[in-house]
C-alpha cells in the first residue's frame, strides 16, 4: 500500500498535471491510458506472429522468413501493439514532440500489456541508447527513460550505461531493408558488465530489428548469455 505521503504527492501532481490521452492528450476525467474513442482505435499484435521476432502473420514453420534466413543474435522479441493509429502518435509525442513525461504512463501502459511475457523475462532491463549528438539535441533519451519507468512499475533493474552507441546513424524511418542493416552495422558497444548476464533490451518499435540485431550483436559480443527483446510497438514490415 502507498503511504499517506506518497498518495498525497500523487493527488498533487493530479491536480497540477491532470491525467491525458497518450494520443490526442484531451484531459480525462480519471486516470487512464487513452480517451475513449483513441482506446477503441488501438491495434495490438494479433497472436498469429513469428514466434522469434513477432512479425505479424501465419508463418508454416512458426517463424518468418526474415528469422529463417538470418537467425537473430536474441531469443525472442515481442510488442503488445501495432505501430499504428493511437500508439503510433502517443511514441511520436514522446519521442519527438518534447514530452518525456510520458515515460511514466507508457512505462506503466507496456508493464499491464507485455505482463505474460514479463513473467519469464530477464529482471535486467537494457535500454536501446541514443548518440551523445543526438541526446543533447533533444535532452532526453526515451528509451532510457522508458526502461526506467517500466523497471519502476516492474521491480526490475534499469541502470545506465550497459550499452553505447559507438557513432551517429540516419534516422532509419525511409530506409529500405539493406541500408537499414548498414547504416546500425557496428554502432554498438556494450560494456564489459553484462557478460554472463541475462538481458532484457529495451526500445519504442520494432520494425524489421535491424537496429536491434546490431544492439543485441554488441551485448552478446560482450559476453552476455541471454538475450531477449520487448518493446511498445511492433510494425507490420513483411507486408500481407
Amino acid at each position: 500500500m502507498p503511504s499517506s505521503s506518497a498518495s498525497f504527492f500523487r493527488g498533487l501532481l493530479e491536480l497540477l498535471y491532470p491525467p491525458a490521452c497518450l494520443a490526442c492528450a484531451q484531459v480525462l476525467p480519471v486516470r487512464a491510458f487513452f480517451c475513449e474513442t483513441c482506446d477503441t482505435a488501438v491495434e495490438r499484435v494479433p497472436p498469429a506472429c513469428c514466434r522469434t521476432c513477432a512479425e505479424p502473420g501465419r508463418f508454416p514453420s512458426g517463424e518468418c522468413p526474415r528469422c529463417q534466413l538470418h537467425p537473430p543474435p536474441f531469443a525472442r522479441a515481442w510488442a503488445p501493439f501495432a505501430h499504428e493509429g493511437p500508439v503510433s502518435r502517443a511514441i511520436h509525442r514522446f519521442k519527438y514532440e518534447d514530452h518525456p513525461e510520458l515515460a511514466e504512463p507508457l512505462g506503466e501502459l507496456l508493464a499491464h500489456e507485455a505482463r505474460a511475457f514479463l513473467r519469464h523475462a530477464p529482471a535486467l532491463l537494457v535500454a536501446l541508447p541514443l548518440h551523445s549528438r543526438r541526446f543533447r539535441e533533444r535532452q532526453y533519451d526515451q528509451t532510457q527513460l522508458l526502461a526506467g519507468a517500466l523497471a519502476k512499475t516492474t521491480g526490475s533493474r534499469a541502470p545506465v550505461g550497459l550499452l553505447s552507441r559507438t557513432r551517429e546513424t540516419q534516422r532509419q524511418v525511409g530506409l529500405s531493408e539493406a541500408e537499414r542493416a548498414r547504416n546500425v552495422s557496428e554502432a554498438f558497444i556494450a560494456s564489459p558488465s553484462v557478460a554472463g548476464q541475462s538481458l532484457l533490451l529495451i526500445d519504442d518499435v520494432f520494425t524489421t530489428g535491424a537496429t536491434t540485431r546490431a544492439a543485441a550483436t554488441a551485448l552478446r559480443d560482450a559476453g552476455a548469455a541471454h538475450i531477449e527483446v520487448l518493446t511498445i510497438a511492433r510494425a507490420y514490415s513483411l507486408g500481407s
